[in-house]
């Protein structure tokens, strides 16, 4: 099967790995030969804008990220201006992102196409962090 796209790219904290992420990167790698995913760093994450405390370090959360069989490279997410960047700098065709974020991302359409996925019913990783607080 020829795949329309040569490079997909998202990104994301990928914390607490759960179905709706698999699904994400399956998808992907149905649409695209290589997959790039960037991995939000901890201190990125930590920072004023994302204010995200990670359970897993970037380390760990790299390593299960790159032992996934549909992503074929894995990237550190440091600012929210590095998007567009990385998008010229691997010659990205294909921009994915979760549903929750539609619109947003519009602006790189002069660039690549952008694709907005629904996402996995009832699963987040807020969700999930909620139900051990509670349990």
């Amino acid at each position: 099967m020829n795949k329309k796209y040569k490079i997909a790219i998202t990104y994301g904290t990928f914390d607490l790995f759960h179905i709706g992420h698999l699904n994400l990167l399956k998808r992907m790698k149905s649409l695209a030969t290589h997959v790039i995913v960037g991995v939000c760093s901890d201190e990125f994450c930590l920072n004023k804008i994302v204010k995200k405390q990670t359970t897993y370090s970037t380390e760990e959360r790299v390593a299960i990220i790159s032992s996934i069989k549909y992503v074929d490279s894995v990237i550190l997410e440091n600012n929210s201006d590095q998007k567009l960047s990385d998008i010229i700098k691997y010659n990205v065709d294909l921009f994915v992102i979760g549903d929750d974020w539609q619109g947003k991302f519009d602006h790189f359409k002069n660039h690549c196409d952008v694709l907005y996925l629904k996402r996995t019913q009832n699963i987040s990783t807020t969700k999930i962090k909620e139900l051990i607080k509670n349990a």
